[in-house]
């Protein structure tokens, strides 16, 4: 599943091309959605985000590494603490703080060096909240903006490492010290439209 869609999504003859264009499937084929979270192992599989049609930061940057890996590309996956000033006041409500623990992204390895590449946010819903879409050229590092048209948006804390595989014990172990409040049922309703609201 993941192969088959990755041949039909990498385009161009390089690496690099490659993994720029798998970068924006995965980006804007798939919404950013974390009000529909699963975190038991199949639930946080790449394969799911195909399946679904959706997928938050870890599933959709597990999705693009696995994408990479399919066409020969080396990719692995890194993890930060950040501090999301933009989100919505469902998820300030339910987690009861900003800060999102193993906030995911890929990190590839292209031209001789690993750059960093987050394919969270869709571009519908980048236009529906007004935020600045993250771009990718394969060489530098894309990863959320500090300030957003004079807006605090994405704070890295911090970073927590490459890893080659999601590690979801430590994941989970996180949060349930961080949010032991945390009532994955609470988040329901359309992410995208309450974003765009706000």
């Amino acid at each position: 599943m993941i192969e088959s869609y990755a041949l039909r999504k990498a385009r161009g003859e390089t690496e690099l091309e490659k993994a720029v264009s798998l970068y924006y499937a995965v980006r804007d084929d798939f919404r950013y959605d974390p009000y529909r979270i699963d975190l038991s192992p199949h639930g946080m599989r790449p394969e799911r985000v195909l399946e679904n049609g959706y997928g938050w930061c870890v599933p959709k940057a597990a999705l693009l590494t696995a994408c990479c890996r399919a066409v020969g590309i080396g990719a692995r996956l890194g993890f930060a603490d950040v501090r999301n000033h933009l989100t919505t006041a469902r998820m300030r409500e339910v987690m009861r703080t900003d800060v999102f623990a193993w906030h995911g992204f890929s990190e590839i390895f292209l031209e001789g060096k690993w750059v960093k590449a987050t394919p969270a946010f869709n571009l519908e819903l980048c236009v529906k909240a007004g935020l600045a879409p993250l771009e990718f050229d394969g060489r530098g590092d894309s990863i959320f903006h500090e300030y957003d048209g004079g807006r605090q948006h994405m704070q890295y804390l911090k970073m927590h490492g490459s890893y080659d595989e999601i590690p979801l014990a430590r994941m989970l172990a996180s949060y349930r010290e961080l949010y032991p409040h945390w009532d994955l049922r609470a988040l329901t309703g359309d992410f995208g439209e309450e974003a765009s609201s706000e």
